[in-house]
This record gives structure tokens, sequence and C-alpha cells, in this order.
């Protein structure tokens, strides 16, 4: 019988791609006078102190060489003082992986845990990347409608348990949400960590925006079933360095021993600058945190008067429902008009297939007053 044609894996092709690309030409067109809402990130710099420019090989000799691959052990000696800290996370040096961002955590969470055709409950809208993330490594992403449904613990569980099959592995779960903006309250947490143990699954936690809440508390699930949680944390958001790629993952001492294999195979090691310049955020980095915290609370409540719509109670982003604005076109042609307004904003689709009439927009990632701009704008169009 003869080979396959050099094609994509039947999975692969089924993943998403470019979340944005069909406005992409657009955006490229004329990318100096958008307004670029459409990303997760920020417009600021890291203080001074943890950036690239301030590391030097005389203090550090061999920054520019591999780390070993569970991560450069300061930075995850001081990672587990934090954990024990803010997190009431209680671990060992063996439990944590520093990795690629905290898309390498996921990723590496992921790629231990689930096998071919197993299934990962996935509480939507979520994060755009994760739904591809699960479809890498051979897994079912199952989504569960939730953020913009659920007013309960009860409910909470029930949302979950409409979705559960023999086949489910695995429950991904994101406070502060991206996109909705909500802090999950600790009960809700808890009730569905009950569930996750009843039920015999895997909680992947996304905790990449616990410095962001502006109300309510962040709890870290790991608390309630430290046996079946898997945590990810991320320098990218709190210390504005996503460019550094470097995150962290936290659970039982095997489970993380089984995704090093899995990041040891994909990416092998963070950056090691990068890992240095998160160190220094660790030691150094909580008055930055305060100052930056408060400022993205403003621009945040600032931006959800302009449209109309409830505060964020954490996190950097705005999920906005445009149904009724829709034309024929649907939610593309809505996003190019944005685009010719000066503004772009993330296709609701890519967070959950139930969000074909949603956007996301961050309002982080351009300076304050550009934001203000943009929003006053699309606060026009969606009045017309």
């Amino acid at each position: 019988m003869p080979p396959r044609p050099p094609a994509c894996a039947t999975a692969v092709a089924g993943m998403p791609g470019a979340v944005f690309s069909p406005v992409q030409q657009q955006l490229d067109a004329d990318e100096t006078r958008i307004v670029p809402l459409h990303v997760g990130d920020t417009w600021l710099e890291p203080f001074e102190g943890a950036r690239m420019e301030d590391l030097r090989v005389a203090e550090h000799p061999g920054m520019h060489r591999y780390s070993a691959t569970r991560g450069v052990p300061a930075l995850v000696d001081a990672i587990v003082d934090k954990l024990r800290a803010k997190n009431a996370i209680a671990c060992e040096r063996e439990q944590v992986l520093v990795a690629a961002g905290a898309t390498g955590a996921l990723g590496s969470a992921l790629g231990m845990l689930a096998s071919p055709g197993e299934e990962v409950l996935i509480l939507a809208p979520f994060w755009p990347l994760i739904r591809g993330i699960v479809q890498a490594f051979r897994a079912v992403p199952v989504e569960v409608p939730f953020y913009d449904r659920v007013d309960s613990a009860e409910a909470a569980v029930e949302a979950v348990r409409a979705r559960l099959s023999e086949r489910s592995v695995a429950l991904y779960v994101s406070t502060p949400s991206n996109p909705t903006g909500r802090v999950l309250p600790r009960a809700w947490l808890e009730a569905l960590a009950e569930l996750a143990r009843r039920e015999n699954l895997w909680l992947v936690s996304d905790e990449v925006y616990e410095e962001t809440v502006y109300r309510g508390e962040h709890f870290s699930i790991a608390t309630a079933a430290p046996e079946r949680s898997l945590t990810v944390f991320s320098f990218s958001k709190a210390y504005a360095m996503a460019g550094n790629r470097v995150g962290y993952l936290v659970g039982p001492a095997d489970a993380v021993a089984g995704a090093r294999k899995v990041s040891t195979h994909t990416f092998y090691a963070a950056p090691t600058p990068g890992q240095l310049a998160a160190l220094r955020a660790l030691r150094d980095g909580a008055a930055w945190i305060s100052r930056t915290r408060e400022a993205y609370r403003e621009v945040g409540e600032a931006t959800a008067a302009a449209l109309g719509v409830p505060a964020p109670e954490g996190g950097t982003f705005l999920f906005l429902d445009v149904r009724a604005r829709l034309d024929a076109r649907g939610i593309w042609g809505f996003l190019a008009d944005c685009v010719e307004d000066g503004v772009a904003l993330a296709p609701g689709p890519s967070c959950g297939e139930d969000y074909e009439g949603w956007v996301r927009l961050c309002f982080t990632a351009a300076p304050p007053e550009d934001v203000a701009r943009a929003s006053a704008g699309l606060a026009r169009r969606l009045s017309a």
C-alpha cells in the first residue's frame, strides 16, 4: 500500500487557523491607523529592572544557554514560595514546571493527560487557543456554554454534567475569564472540584489573570482538589512580558513529571533570559503590579461605561453581544466595518461555537487614550 500523500493529519486540518485571517489584509493595509484591541496583550513595558536591557552576561553567566528543563533553579524556588504564600497551594519543587508561556504549560499538561479520542470539557466562551491545543494532542474539545449562562454553583455543576461522557478526562476552567472578565466565586469552584472528584476528572485551571481581579477574590481550585488539579500561571499578563514566553505549571509530582516529558520534546525549556526577567518580577514587581492593576481597572470600567455593558470583574477583556448589529455578511462583515472605523476586535466564534454574534475587546492592548477613542467609535456603531 503506498504511503499517505504529504498532507496535514486529519486532526491538524480540523484545528482553527489564524483567528483574524478574514480581515487580516485590512489590518495589514493600514495598521498604523487601527487600534489593535483584538490581541490579548498590554501596551505597557515591564518595570525598569525587569527588562531585557537590564540583564547582563557579567551578572548572569550562561544566560544565552539552555536552562534546566524544569526551569532556572532560583526561579523554581521563587515560584514555590509564591504559590504557597499567594495561592495557598502546598507544593514542592518537583511539582513545578517552568514553560514557554502559559501556552506551553497548557500544552504540556494536556499532552500528559489526554489520549487520542478522549474528551476535554472546556467552559465557554474560552481563550481562543485552548480548543486547538486540545486538538493538537488528538483529543476532542467539548464546549460547555457557561460564563454567560450560569448563575449559581448548582447551575455550574449541571452545565458541566450535561456534557460529560464516558470519554471525558478533564475540565478546563479559566478565572478571571478570558474573554468574559468574570471571576468565578469560590463556592462555584469548590462545587466543580467536587464534581471532578466524583467523576474522576482532571482539572486544568488557567489562572494567568490572577493579578487582575477588580471585584471578588481569586481562588485557586487546586486548594479544593490538589490531587487532580493542574494549574497554569504566566508572567506575560501580570508583568507585561508576553514576548519573553515564560509561564509555569503546578500539580501532583507524577503528573508534572509526565508534563515535563512533553515539554522537553516540544519546546525543551523556556527561554533563559525570560526566566531571569521573571525572577526579577517575582522579587521586585509587587508595587508595579498594584499600580498596573488600578490602571487596568480604570480603563476597563471606562470602556465598559462607553459601551453600556457591565464592568469586568477581572482580566483585560470585554465580551460583547453584537447580534443585533449584524447584517447578511455576519460577524466578519461587522469586524470589517470596525476595521474601517479604526478598531480591530476578535471574533466571538474563536471563543466558542455558540458565540457567532459576539466580539472580544482587550482594553489593555493600546494606550488608554487610544482605547477611549476606539470604544467611542464602536459605541456609535452599536447604537446606529
